[in-house]
Order: C-alpha cells, then structure tokens, then sequence
C-alpha cells in the first residue's frame, strides 16, 4: 500500500477515536440531525478502520512466516509458512483493493431520481426521430431497473419523433447509474427520407439532472420568475387542450425555462415545473464548479456539459461507440432496447479507475 493510502487510514482512525469520544458524551443526542450525521460517519469509519487493521494484521502475518521460511532453524515449518504467506498474500491483495474502492469519494446526488431530458440538434426530422429512439431506450432501461418514468413535457415532431422531451424517472439510484449519458449523441444512418439510400449524421443532447431534495430545495426569488400558462399540445383528452393548464416558468437573471403539460391540474404543473427549474439552476452550478475544479486536469468522463460529443451509434455496423473511455460495442438493437448495462458498468468503471489515481496522488 502507498504511504498516501496508509496515512489517509491513519488520520481516519484519528477521526474515529474523536467521533468515539463526541458520541460517548450524550448531550449530542440533543440535536438529532447533528446525531444521525455523526452515528453515520462514525459506521462508516468503524468499517473503514476495522479493514485497515486486518490489512496491517495480514502484513505482520506475511513478514513473520516469510521469516520463518528464510530460517534455516524452521526448515520444519517449511510448508506451513508457504502456505501463510500465500494465504495473506491473497488476502492482502482482496483488502487493497476493497480499501482502494472504499476511499473513492462518493457523490451524495447518486442515490436521487433525476430528470432526464433529450432535445433534437442538427439534422432536422431525422434528429427528432433520433431523440424518439433514445427516449425508448432509456424509458426501457428505466422498465428493466424496476423505476417508475413520467413524461413531464414534450414538443413532438411532424414525423413522430420528439423535438424535445422531458422525464422524470424516480427510483434507487437512478442518478447515479444515468449521469453518464449527459451530453452530445450522434447517429449515422440511412433516413427513412432518404431514397438514395446516403448514410446521414444527426444529433441530440441529453441531460441528466439530480432531482433536489425537497429540505435543500433552492430558494427562488419571485421576482426572477415569469410564469407562462398555455394549452397544453400533447395527449390528454378534450379537457387538457381545452383549458390553460401547461405552464411554462423562465428564470429571468439566467434564461432557464422549465414547462409541465402532463397533468390536468395547473397547480400541480406549476409545482413540477418549479422542481425541475430548482433541479437545472442547481444542476448548472455543479458544472460550473466542476469545471473550476478540474480546470488543471480534464476529467475522463467529463462534466456533462451537453457541449461534449460522447457517443455515436452506427446503424449499418450495429455499432455503439463511447468515446471517452474508447468502449465500442457491437450489439446496437441490444442497447437500443434498453440493455445499457455494459455501457453503464465501463463508464462506471473508468471513473473508479481515475479517482484511484488521483487518491494515489493524494489529490482526491
């Protein structure tokens, strides 16, 4: 292990013997908030330190019946110290790497619903159609994971694809698995408009935006708001277009608009578009902070800024390419049914890959 890991785990016993005697006071108890953020820290540390021991353990384990195995006075204990040191070798190598795994930092925003939104680039009928197809894809992920969708908006094309679409997906980790995909997706086919059978290019932008937790929710100023009521555009019945109740909300001091059309009711569009205008004013500060913070380094996966081409999906190959982490995939239809696993576990994967190395640089 690198004396930069070893010290991390030594200041973290530290931490854990002072979390041990703040807790042993009982008058913390009086603020359960303050409680419940400590007992959690102190678990979580307990585990932490707990492997770190049996780590140190297993090294004076392996250095004693190495010892034992270079005396010739234990010849006797010649195959016993083999055995050990294969035995503590293995487990040295099995707690490195869970102790590795445990110090990546972990983003507090993985285990929230998101919203998800898909918007037609370039390439006219053909990029709405595109988004129709990446809506399906991830509606269909979301069916396999067990979450729940809702479409909150969408502006439809006049070949059925979607110029725009918004979803709310709810769920564990919903988050966490998706943000990944935020960014720039291309597709080269043959265009159900093209008769002469050219392969064409076409984009789309998704976002994938943490939903807010209602207590942190961020607190907007009424004047920064314009609130829009309009007639609703998409399915619902005679009612729905018959009435004002899609509202559209635009925050003025940064141009951002949300707009809710699914529900019958105005006041309960006006609230789901107040939470997914709240979610990109705070989705839009993480990136800008984001790309402060790794201003000296680019990070791997990137921020997901929408700007950032990260994928191309090649229709005559049957082909999926990721281009950030170089993963190329032959098995289109698969993912476009909804089978992102794969896709999801590589990004997952290169991310730990380049938070390790920052730990071990002593910078994350």
């Amino acid at each position: 292990m690198k004396d930069s890991l070893r010290q991390q785990f030594e200041r973290l016993s530290y931490r854990l013997s002072e979390l041990d005697n703040i807790l042993a006071e009982g008058t913390v108890a009086a603020d359960m908030k303050r409680y419940r953020a400590l007992t959690r820290e102190q678990a979580e540390a307990s585990e932490l330190v707990t492997q770190y021991r049996q780590y140190v353990q297993r090294e004076a384990d392996l250095a004693e019946a190495r010892q034992w195995l270079a005396d010739p006075k234990m010849a006797e204990m010649a195959e016993m110290a083999r055995e050990e040191i294969a035995a503590a070798e293995a487990d040295l190598s099995r707690l490195h790497e869970a102790l590795q795994m445990a110090l990546l930092p972990r983003d507090p925003d993985d285990e929230r619903s998101a919203f998800l939104e898909i918007r037609a680039g370039a390439g006219g009928d053909e990029s709405a159609l595109f988004a129709a197809d990446l809506a399906r894809m991830y509606l269909r992920y979301a069916e396999r994971q067990g979450w729940k969708t809702e479409i909150l908006s969408s502006s439809d094309s006049d070949l059925g694809g979607y110029k725009e679409l918004v979803v709310r997906i709810e769920g564990e980790r919903v988050y966490g698995r998706l943000k990944f995909e935020s960014g720039g997706h291309r597709v080269q086919r043959v265009p159900a408009t093209e008769s002469q059978g050219r392969v064409h290019s076409s984009a789309c932008t998704v976002a994938v935006i943490a939903e807010p937790d209602e207590t942190e929710e961020i607190q907007l100023n009424p004047a920064d708001l314009r609130i829009d009521t309009f007639r609703a555009s998409g399915a619902g019945g005679q009612h729905i277009n018959k009435t004002d109740s899609a509202v559209r909300i635009t925050h003025v001091p940064t141009g951002l608009v949300a707009e809710c059309q699914d529900d019958r009711s105005q006041h309960r569009n006006k609230a789901k578009a107040m939470l997914v205008l709240a979610a990109r004013l705070r989705d839009k500060d993480r990136i800008a902070r984001e790309a402060k913070a790794s201003s000296e380094r680019k990070g791997l996966i990137g921020t997901g800024d929408r700007s950032d081409r990260i994928r191309t999906y090649n229709y005559p190959q049957g082909r999926l390419t990721d281009h950030r982490i170089n993963l190329t995939l032959y098995k289109l239809a698969a993912i476009l049914d909804g089978d992102l696993d794969e896709v999801a576990a590589g990004l997952n994967a290169a991310q730990a890959a380049e938070q390790l190395a920052l730990l071990e640089e002593g910078r994350a």
